[in-house]
């Protein structure tokens, strides 16, 4: 083989070696890419169950349950959450409602992979799948073969998602009035979820009294929720940061939501004597 031939190919294999070596510095950047959050507050396995009363009337019940087994979904590791909604008893005649909904969260970076909805509130149905490519930024919204793309802001979460979130923020660092936003998709849209960090105080829950975080969800002027302030949510004070209470003040009167029951939480409620 001549020198010419010689150095064509070790040209050849050195410009393979670069491609592969670029390659490898890109993946391991867009692992990177996804912020790392520390999350102490929720884990596989976790269940709670509500109950929502207008009075002492109960009006629907819901579940949140986080899947046992971690799936992958974009080639992350994600927790799989479900959370379902139903009327019962008086409240399913006038307004029947059987509402599912799921999200597949990043277990490092706690943003939403893909999300799923499924409504069935008295006749109208809904069903729609949001795929998240956070690397690009996009949203992909799949409903009845119809698919979109949105354009979206860096760590964009769902609904579900945000919540979560929520969970794992130290809230000692956090001043009394402060607002927490974070960017959502939702409806075909991008808004601020604004929440209102509140203060502390202790209230008495079925599980006895526990130590709590008020938090007021900001609300946009609606025709349903009576102003800004009209939901309030009690959290508990722990790594859990659990809701265990909410008050709701619609236009048409007011409802209520109680923790009802839990299991696999990540760590112990902290309940005062």
């Amino acid at each position: 083989m001549s020198i010419s031939k010689v150095n064509n190919n070790r040209r050849f294999y050195l410009l393979v070696l670069l491609i592969m070596a670029g390659l490898s510095v890109m993946a391991f950047t867009m692992r990177d890419s996804y912020r790392r959050v520390p999350n102490n507050s929720f884990g596989k396995g976790e269940r709670l169950e509500y109950r929502v009363h207008y009075g002492f009337i109960n009006a629907a019940e819901a579940k949140v349950e986080v899947s046992n087994s971690i799936v992958k979904v974009n080639n992350r590791p994600c927790y799989r959450v479900n959370v379902t909604g139903r009327t019962v008893g008086a409240f399913d005649l006038v307004s029947r409602v059987r509402d599912q909904w799921r999200s597949y969260i990043d277990t490092s970076a706690i943003l939403p992979q893909m999300f799923y909805r499924n409504i069935q509130e008295n006749s109208y149905r809904k069903e729609e799948t949001l795929t998240f490519n956070h690397g690009s930024d996009v949203v992909y919204a799949e409903e009845k073969g119809e698919k979109k793309s949105y354009k979206v802001p860096d760590n964009i979460h769902d609904v579900i998602s945000g919540y979560y979130f929520l969970r794992t923020i130290n809230f000692d660092k956090i001043s009394e009035g402060q607002i927490v936003e974070l960017p959502t998709f939702f409806s075909d849209e991008v808004f601020p979820m604004r929440v209102r960090y509140r203060g502390k105080e202790v209230i008495k829950t079925k599980f006895g009294r526990m130590k709590v975080l008020k938090l007021n969800p900001v609300m946009p002027e609606n025709k349903l929720f009576k102003g800004e302030n009209s939901i309030r949510i009690w959290v508990s004070d722990d790594e859990n940061k659990v809701p265990v209470k909410a008050e709701v003040d619609l236009w048409i009167g007011a409802l209520e939501m109680d923790l009802k029951s839990y299991r696999g939480l990540r760590n112990e409620f902290i309940i005062q004597k």
